[in-house]
C-alpha cells in the first residue's frame, strides 16, 4: 500500500477539500485527487462523499481513518528516529523576520549554554516559507505565525503586544494622549502580513480629524529608524523596539481600544520530529519570549 495515498487520505479529511489539502502537501489538485482514486480502487471502497463544497468520509472511510492515521504516523516516526541518530548535533531554525531579529539572539546564547555540542544553522523567510520548509523536513523547528497544518505541532511561544512608539522627549511620554492631540502627529504605518492591522485601522476612523499617516513601509526596522529620528510616531510590536525601550530612546504606550491587539508567534516542528533534548529548547524559548520592557507607560483611552 502507497503511504503517498494513505498520507493525501489523511491530509483530505483534515481539511474537509482537495484544494486545502494539495496546499499543505504541496502538491497539485490533480495529484491529491489521483492519490485518492488510487486508494479507493486498492480498498475497492468509497472513502469520501461530497456535501456542498465540503468533502466529507463515508462510513467506509470513518472506520479506515484510524489504521491510515497510525501507518502514517509510525513510518514518521521511524523515519525521524533514523535521521536523528545521525544528525543530533546539527540544528537549523526556520524563521520569520521579526523572531530572527529580536528573538533568535536571545535563544542562541541561551541555547549554546545548556547544549554546547549543538551547530545551529539560522534561516529567515517569512511565515508560510518557514510552515513549507518545516514540513518538508528542511528545517527542524520553526518559528511562524498563523500556520493551520496536520503534519506539524504548534507551541506558543511569544505575544507582543502592539503599542504606541515615540522618540524620547515627545510630549506623549508624560502619558496624555487624547485623539485631537494624536491627529495632530506624524504617523509612520507598519504593514504587516502576520498581523490583522483593521483594530489600528479602526482607531483612526474614530477620530474626526484623521492622523497625518506620512510614511507606510513594509520593513519594522524602517518604521523604527524613522520613529528614533523623531520624524514621525507609530504603532508597532513591543519586542521589536524592546532594547530601545530598555536604553531609553524609546517610550511604549499602551492605547487601551488595542489591547487586543498583539503579533503571535508559534514555533512549529513536524509531528514526528525526535530529538532527545527537544523539550529543554522550548523551556528556553518561553524563558527569552518572556523577557519585556521595563519602562512602558500606560495612558488613558483615546476615545471616553
Amino acid at each position: 500500500m502507497n503511504i503517498e495515498n494513505l498520507e493525501a487520505f489523511v491530509f483530505v479529511n483534515h481539511f474537509g477539500s482537495i484544494n486545502k489539502a494539495s496546499k499543505a502537501l504541496f502538491l497539485s489538485q490533480p495529484s491529491v485527487t489521483s492519490r485518492i482514486k488510487s486508494l479507493e480502487r486498492e480498498l475497492d471502497a468509497e472513502l469520501f462523499e461530497r456535501t456542498g463544497r465540503r468533502l466529507r468520509l463515508t462510513d467506509t472511510g470513518a472506520g479506515f481513518l484510524p489504521f491510515a492515521e497510525n501507518i502514517v504516523d509510525t513510518l514518521k516516526k521511524g523515519k525521524a528516529y533514523l535521521q536523528s541518530s545521525k544528525s543530533e548535533n546539527h540544528f537549523t531554525i526556520g524563521s520569520s523576520g521579526l523572531i530572527s531579529f529580536y528573538l533568535i539572539p536571545r535563544i542562541l546564547p541561551m541555547l549554546k549554554q545548556n547544549f554546547p555540542e549543538l551547530n545551529i544553522k539560522i534561516v529567515t523567510a517569512p511565515s508560510e516559507e518557514v510552515s513549507r520548509m518545516v514540513a518538508a523536513g528542511e528545517v527542524d523547528v520553526g518559528f511562524a505565525s498563523n500556520i493551520s497544518n496536520p503534519r506539524l505541532s504548534t507551541l506558543k511561544v511569544a505575544e507582543s503586544p502592539i503599542k504606541l512608539i515615540v522618540p524620547a522627549g515627545h510630549e506623549f511620554t508624560g502619558g496624555n494622549v487624547d485623539a485631537e492631540r494624536l491627529a495632530e502627529n506624524t504617523i509612520v504605518f507598519f504593514a504587516c502580513g502576520s498581523l490583522d492591522w483593521t483594530m489600528v485601522h479602526n482607531l483612526f476612523l474614530n477620530l474626526e480629524a484623521q492622523p497625518d499617516i506620512k510614511y507606510e513601509v513594509d520593513s519594522m526596522e524602517t518604521a523604527k529608524g524613522i520613529i528614533l529620528n523623531k520624524a514621525a510616531i507609530g504603532f508597532l510590536p513591543e519586542l521589536s523596539v524592546h532594547r530601545e525601550i530598555e536604553e531609553g530612546s524609546l517610550y511604549g504606550l499602551d492605547i487601551p481600544e488595542l489591547s487586543n491587539v498583539s503579533l503571535k508567534t508559534d514555533m512549529i516542528y513536524r509531528n514526528d520530529t525526535f530529538l532527545s533534548w527537544m523539550d529543554g529548547f522550548v523551556g528556553i524559548v518561553k524563558q527569552a519570549a518572556e523577557i519585556r520592557p521595563k519602562s512602558d507607560v500606560l495612558i488613558d483611552p483615546l476615545y471616553k
